[in-house]
């Protein structure tokens, strides 16, 4: 099971307030740990909403608005991606994270192709395993 982990803004982080040389050291460390484990699949952190965009859709109507963005409770300061055996295993891991109070992470669990079931064609099944592959490959 793939799990992203949402670590949600914070004043700081909107701020472009740059974490101490201690919590960089720590945050490496951790992530060290996650990838000897086999759990790290990806994970970085994320400029201030002022630095991004929000492309808002409605029809064949695309309209682009520059940030920064009113309610930081609903931005994003970083992200992981994990794989884990289950959600029970991706907190476990999460609650390890070096985070010192204040703040708040969310865990939502990334769709797999078998979950659309036969909603999902074989012909669109075998574009998506081909686009995987073609992404790993590029990774390397």
């Amino acid at each position: 099971m793939r799990f992203m982990i949402l670590v949600k803004a914070n004043a700081d982080s909107e701020a472009g307030v740059m974490p101490s040389r201690d919590a960089l050291d720590r945050m490496t460390a951790y992530n060290q740990e996650l990838m000897e484990a086999g759990v790290l699949l990806a994970g970085e952190g994320l400029h201030p909403s002022s630095k991004g965009v929000r492309v808002r859709f409605s029809g064949d109507t695309r309209t682009v608005t520059d940030g920064p963005f009113a309610e930081t409770k609903e931005l994003l300061a970083g992200f992981w991606i994990l794989q884990t055996r289950s959600l029970d295993e991706a907190i476990e891991w999460v609650k390890r994270a070096p985070f010192d109070g204040g703040a708040e992470i969310e865990i939502r669990r990334v769709f797999e192709a078998e979950d659309f079931g036969d909603e999902l064609s074989p012909e669109t099944r075998a574009a998506e395993e081909r686009m995987r592959a073609e992404l790993e490959e590029r990774a390397r």
